[in-house]
């Protein structure tokens, strides 16, 4: 391959624009499509937050950062998608009640008092799937685009990793 299309920061670049379609689509879904997120839903969304500035900011400063540093960004980046992947995967399987969800997903909690029914806002079960697609939630949805994003880091670490070992 030739220097000008490195493999490693392509394979970075389409796992940020597949996190950012991700996320997109999941606040795209919320404030145009009216579905309510429950707190596993917004939980997910941490990986997103997290990880796409971060994996910007690697991409920006892609050929400035000494290798180290570089290495040690995309691990984080890495673990963050992850953990996103496992969130994802944890909360599709509340869905189709392989476990139980967190206590916060359901029940009234411990500090209820009638004076809070001024308030209320939609609350919407870990448990409840809003949508569908060929059989999978958002959730599931979720969990493999997360797994794409960690195969596609793995890739550029691999390709980044081989080209050093050549020069």
């Amino acid at each position: 391959m030739s220097p000008a299309r490195p493999l490693d920061k392509i394979a970075a670049g389409l796992a940020f624009l597949l996190g950012l379609a991700a996320i997109l689509g999941a606040l795209g879904s919320q404030y145009i499509g009216g579905l309510v997120p429950c707190e596993l839903c917004l939980e997910q969304r941490l990986a997103y937050y997290w990880g796409l500035p971060l994996l910007a900011l690697i991409l920006v400063l892609w050929n400035r950062l000494p290798l180290p540093v570089w290495y040690i960004g995309m691990a984080i980046v890495l673990a963050i998608f992850a953990w996103g992947t496992y969130m994802g995967a944890f909360h599709a399987g509340v869905e189709w009640g392989f476990w139980p969800g967190p206590t916060a997903c359901s029940g009234l909690g411990s500090d209820f008092s009638l004076d809070a029914l001024n308030d209320l806002k939609p609350v919407i079960g870990c448990d409840v799937v809003q949508f569908r697609f060929l059989g999978l939630s958002l959730a599931g949805y979720n969990a493999l685009i997360s797994l794409a994003i960690v195969v596609l880091l793995i890739a550029s670490i691999v390709f980044q990793y081989r080209r050093d070992r050549r020069n």
